[in-house]
């Protein structure tokens, strides 16, 4: 099967709910916890760390979570190195002086590197700027004003151009002394070789449905407890991912895709062109981008679970009925080449500016074809 096209990015909102910098917790990731104390506690402390995984799940929030204990710790050749009893946690409480800083973007030895807002178009720029990568070799070859350690964190690390990733790549080559860099990608793979081989890899996994739908709970107690368990589904692991669909609509949405289908092998015409309409409409701009990111990956699910012949849960009643039916009329093979020629067609779109409603129309010919 060809590559599934990877769900956006948690934006804004989630950002804005969950916020690395400033969130004291980190949940359900005890074990990537253990790891950095552990290497932390070896005395031996790698001078770059490669943290890895799918949007959303809280590697920011742990790189930031691990920037401010070391930046919090006694200066090298104190405790590091002197014998000091291990450290069990690597919490900051919110009144520590660090934790305020960090937060505030004003500690003297942390940097922060990521993409930057587009103000023209209101949204977080495709790359992270090569200017921006560049201060970082500076900044942690100067002397640390606090005589301890200089962090920099790059959050969106696979979003650097090649001459972002050679800049790293000469840092990496020679690191100076009591430096610290934390790379946090959603693609490790993605990144050039030289670099994965000389940080240590640290890799995330998704959280679990419970743990997502207690976390939108305490960050979103305006999202429906009856919508929780749906959108912790959906997101496969991810709480800002999550969230985000919370915010455009992404499970309403759904729903009335699944209903859509439900249909098959025959879609409703006149609910098609609705459909269509709505998800075009000039003042709701990200609802095709939305809906065609759920039916891309609804399809991506249905040819993985019919490969390994069980459906997963239902995200909303009617889908393992409607899988039943799909798999009876098609086998794996033909539902893979749907799957491709409708990630193709919405790549089209978005790159040949093509009538979206068209799109989504044809999209749902490919499918009832198939089906018929």
């Amino acid at each position: 099967m060809s590559k599934a096209r990877t769900p956006a990015p948690a934006g804004p909102a989630a950002e804005e709910a969950l916020a690395p910098r400033r969130n004291p917790d980190l949940v359900g990731h005890e074990e990537a916890e253990r790891l950095l104390l552990e290497a932390w506690n070896s005395g031996r402390l790698p001078h770059a760390w490669l943290i890895g995984g799918t949007p959303g799940i809280g590697k920011a929030t742990l790189a930031f979570r691990f920037a401010r204990f070391v930046l919090a710790q006694d200066p090298p050749g104190d405790s590091l190195f002197g014998g000091s009893a291990p450290v069990t946690s690597l919490h900051i409480g919110p009144d520590h002086p660090v934790f305020r800083r960090v937060a505030s973007g004003g500690h003297a030895d942390m940097l922060t590197i990521e993409r930057q807002r587009d103000e023209k178009k209101g949204r977080l720029k495709r790359d992270i700027a090569v200017d921006d990568v560049r201060k970082i070799g500076p900044f942690l070859r100067r002397t640390s004003a606090e005589g301890g350690w200089r962090v920099a964190v790059i959050d969106g690390a696979d979003r650097m151009n090649l001459s972002g990733l050679n800049a790293i790549l000469k840092i990496l080559e020679e690191p100076p002394p009591g430096a610290l860099l934390l790379l946090v990608s959603d693609n490790p793979g993605g990144m050039l070789p030289t670099i994965r081989s000389r940080c240590r890899k640290l890799t995330l996994k998704p959280l679990a449905e419970d743990t997502v739908i207690d976390l939108l709970g305490q960050h979103r107690p305006d999202i429906a407890a009856d919508d929780r368990p749906a959108l912790a589904r959906l997101s496969e692991g991810s709480v800002g991912r999550a969230i985000d669909l919370a915010d455009a609509g992404g499970l309403a949405l759904y729903r009335e895709m699944i209903g859509l289908l439900s249909d098959l092998p025959r879609i409703d015409i006149v609910a098609a062109h609705a459909f269509g309409d709505k998800l075009t409409r000039k003042q709701d701009d990200g609802m095709f981008e939305t809906a065609t990111e759920l039916l891309v990956w609804w399809l991506a699910r249905f040819a993985r679970s019919l490969a390994r012949g069980s459906w997963p849960a239902e995200v909303v009643p009617g889908e393992a009925a409607l899988m039943t039916r799909l798999a009876n009329a098609r086998g794996l093979e033909r539902w893979v080449e749907v799957w491709e020629k409708v990630q193709r067609l919405f790549a089209r779109a978005e790159s040949a500016n093509l009538d979206r409603k068209q799109v989504v129309l044809n999209a749902l010919s490919a499918l009832e074809t198939a089906a018929a």
